[in-house]
C-alpha cells in the first residue's frame, strides 16, 4: 500500500462544544458532523490551556514544560533547537511537507516553520492578528503574510478561506508530483479578534446574541464550511481514502461558553476540564481502523507524533523516540486492542516567567488533580462540582507524587530562553516587544493596541550572536511596513472588517541601546523613523534593551520594533 499522506486541522480556541456534533443547541455544524460520523473519536483528549504548549506539544510529542514552548509569549514560546518535530520526521521519511495558517511557536531563526522543518510555509506573526509580530494592522481579510523567506506578501480574501485554499494547492501539487505529503492546517480562526462577513454573524444576532459571540459563532460557521470544502476536494481527487485526516482544536472554550459548554467546567487558560479537554477525529478510510466509534481512555496531542510514526511507518532514530512523553495509539486506533496502557498525564503551562509548582493538573483514568490540592471524579461529576479529596487521600497523594516526580524531570529546563539568533540564516532581524521578557515587563505587549496608544511599558531581548561583528540596530515605534516617524500619530484607517483609529502621537527626543557593553543614546527627529546604531558585538548570547525618552529625560516606553542587521 502506497504510504498514507497525513491533513491535520487545527483550529484555534473552538472548545469542545462549539459543534452541533458534541450537542451545542444553537450552532450548526454539518461537515464537522459528518467527519465525527465517519472517525475514531478520542472523548477523553487533552491538549494544554493555552494556544503554544498545545502546538508545541503536538509537533514534539513531548510536555510543553520539557519542550521548551511552555508559555505564549516572552521567549517561552519557542520549541528547543535540539527537539526533532514532526515535519522533520516526516521530511526525512521522503515527504512534502507544508504548513498554511498559524504558526506561533517563534518568529525569527531558528525558531521558524522553515527550520522545523516544513518546505513550505506561510503564516501571520504572532498568535494573532494584529499582535505585535504580526504584519502592522492586519485584520483577517486581504492580509499580508509571511512566507519562508520571510517576506510579508498579500493574499486576497478571508482568512480562513486563504489557509484552506493554500493547502488544497499544496495537496494538489504533491499529488501531481506522486510525492506523499504532511500538510498542517492550523487556522488562526475562532481567536479573537472577532472578524468575519457579516453574512455568518447576521443570524446569531437575529437569534438576539451579543454582537461578540456572534462573531465568534459566525466564524465557526466559516471554518465547517471550509471543512466541506475540504473533503469536496479530497473526495474529487481521489485523496480521500488514503489521506489520514485529524482535526482538533489547540484549548478549551472562550467566547463560545457563553452559549454552550458541553457540561464542562471552565475555559481556556484554565485547569479545569474545560480548558484542556478538546475533540480529536481521526480518519483513514484506506486503513484498518475499521467502525467509526468513540475511543473513552485519556489521551493527549503529546500521542500523535508517536502514532503517526507507527501509522506512516517512518523511521526514527532511538533518540527521538525517546524524547516522545507520548505514546502511539497506533493499536487502539486498528482495534489491536481496546483501551490504552494505565499512565499519568501532567497538563500544565505558565503566564509567569517561571512556572510555579502545583499549577498543574494530573489526569488519571476518572480522576483529576487541580491545582495540587483539588480533586474531582469527572465520571460521577463531570461539571467538576464537588471537590472529593478528603474522602480519598490516597488518590492525592498518588497524583501528588507522580506530579512531583514529573516536575524533577521539567524543572532544570523551564528556565531557559528561546533566543533569536542574531548573524546566522535570518538578516536582516526583525524583533517585537513579544519577545520581551516576563520578568521585565508587567504590560501585556504583545497586541498591536499597545503601541497605537503608545503604552509606557519596556522589556528586555534575550539574544544569541552567531556570528561577531558589526551591527546596525535600528529602534523603532512602528514597525517597517508602517513607514511612519517615531513621534508621529499614525493616522486612522478604514479597513474591512475594522476602523482603526489613530495612534497616539508620543514626545520623543531621545533614544538609547544597551547591548552587552555597549550603552548610547541619539537624539531623535520628528521626522524620524528609525534611530540608527553602530554596534560592534562578540558571539555569544546577550540581552538588548532599548528606550524612548521625552526632553527631560523621563523614559516613555522602549522600542516596540527592533530591526538588527548583520553588515
Amino acid at each position: 500500500m502506497d504510504r498514507p499522506n497525513v491533513l491535520i486541522v487545527m483550529t484555534d480556541d473552538q472548545g469542545y462544544g462549539d459543534m452541533s456534533c458534541h450537542g451545542n443547541p444553537v450552532l450548526k455544524t454539518p461537515h464537522l458532523d459528518r467527519l465525527h460520523e465517519q472517525s475514531i473519536r478520542f472523548t477523553d483528549f487533552h491538549s494544554a490551556p493555552v494556544c503554544t504548549p498545545s502546538r508545541g506539544q503536538l509537533l514534539t510529542g513531548m510536555d510543553a514544560m520539557r519542550n521548551g514552548a511552555w508559555a505564549w509569549a516572552f521567549g517561552h514560546e519557542m520549541i528547543r533547537r535540539d527537539v526533532v518535530t514532526m515535519p522533520q520526521v516526516f521530511k526525512k521519511n521522503g515527504y512534502r511537507t507544508g504548513h498554511f495558517g498559524k504558526w506561533h511557536l517563534g518568529d525569527n531563526y531558528p525558531y521558524r516553520p522553515k527550520e522545523k522543518g516544513f518546505d513550505e510555509s506561510i503564516t501571520h506573526g504572532g498568535a494573532a492578528t494584529h499582535q505585535t509580530p504580526d504584519y502592522w494592522q492586519n485584520d483577517n481579510f486581504d492580509d499580508f503574510y509571511r512566507h519562508n523567506d520571510g517576506s510579508f506578501q498579500q493574499h486576497k480574501g478571508y482568512c480562513t478561506d486563504v489557509w484552506f485554499d493554500l493547502s488544497m494547492d499544496f495537496m494538489k501539487r504533491c499529488q501531481k508530483a506522486g510525492t506523499p505529503f504532511f500538510c498542517y492546517l492550523p487556522t488562526n480562526a475562532p481567536h479573537t479578534p472577532y472578524y468575519v462577513e457579516k453574512k455568518y454573524s447576521k443570524p446569531f444576532l437575529a437569534a438576539g446574541m451579543d454582537e461578540e459571540v456572534a462573531k465568534y459563532l459566525g466564524m465557526v460557521v466559516n471554518l465547517d464550511e471550509n471543512m466541506g470544502r475540504l473533503n469536496a476536494f479530497l473526495d474529487a481527487n481521489d485523496l480521500a481514502d488514503n489521506t489520514i485526516v485529524i482535526f482538533m482544536t489547540d484549548n478549551g472554550g472562550t467566547t463560545g461558553t457563553k452559549v454552550f459548554t458541553a457540561g464542562m467546567r471552565g475555559r481556556k487558560q484554565q485547569y479545569y476540564e474545560g480548558g484542556h479537554r478538546v475533540p480529536c477525529f481521526i480518519r483513514w478510510p484506506r486503513g484498518a481502523f475499521g467502525s467509526p466509534r468513540d475511543a473513552e481512555d485519556p489521551a493527549q496531542m503529546q500521542d500523535l507524533l508517536p502514532t503517526l510514526i507507527d501509522l506512516c511507518d517512518l523511521k526514527v532514530g532511538n533518540a527521538a523516540r525517546q524524547q516522545f512523553d507520548g505514546i502511539s495509539l497506533a493499536d487502539l486506533l486498528c482495534g489491536e486492542t481496546e483501551h490504552l496502557s494505565d499512565r499519568k498525564l501532567v497538563v500544565q503551562w505558565s503566564k509567569l516567567d517561571f512556572p510555579a509548582y502545583g499549577d498543574a493538573a494530573v489526569i488519571w483514568k476518572e480522576w483529576r488533580l487541580v491545582h495540587d490540592r483539588e480533586l474531582y471524579n469527572i465520571a460521577s461529576d463531570p461539571g467538576q462540582q464537588n471537590d472529593v479529596a478528603s474522602q480519598h487521600p490516597e488518590i492525592v497523594e498518588t497524583l501528588k507524587a507522580h506530579y512531583a516526580d514529573w516536575w524533577k524531570g521539567v524543572e532544570p529546563l523551564v528556565a531557559d530562553y528561546g533566543r533569536p539568533i542574531l548573524g546566522g540564516a535570518e538578516n536582516p532581524v526583525r524583533l517585537t516587544c513579544f519577545e520581551w521578557r516576563k520578568k521585565t515587563t508587567k504590560a501585556n505587549v504583545t497586541v498591536q493596541y499597545s503601541v497605537w496608544d503608545g503604552l509606557k511599558a519596556n522589556g528586555e531581548w534575550m539574544l544569541e550572536v552567531e556570528t561577531p561583528g558589526k551591527y546596525r540596530i535600528e529602534l523603532r515605534r512602528y514597525p517597517l511596513e508602517a513607514n511612519a516617524a517615531i513621534c508621529a500619530a499614525y493616522p486612522a484607517r478604514q479597513r474591512e472588517f475594522v476602523h482603526f483609529n489613530e495612534c497616539k502621537a508620543l514626545p520623543i527626543l531621545s533614544a538609547r541601546l544597551r547591548i552587552g557593553d555597549f550603552d548610547q543614546t541619539l537624539a531623535v527627529k520628528p521626522t524620524d523613523k528609525a534611530v540608527p546604531f553602530e554596534v560592534n558585538l562578540p558571539a555569544g548570547e546577550i540581552p538588548l534593551k532599548t528606550w524612548f525618552m521625552d526632553e527631560t529625560g523621563e523614559e516613555l516606553c522602549g522600542a516596540y520594533y527592533v530591526d538588527v542587521t548583520k553588515r
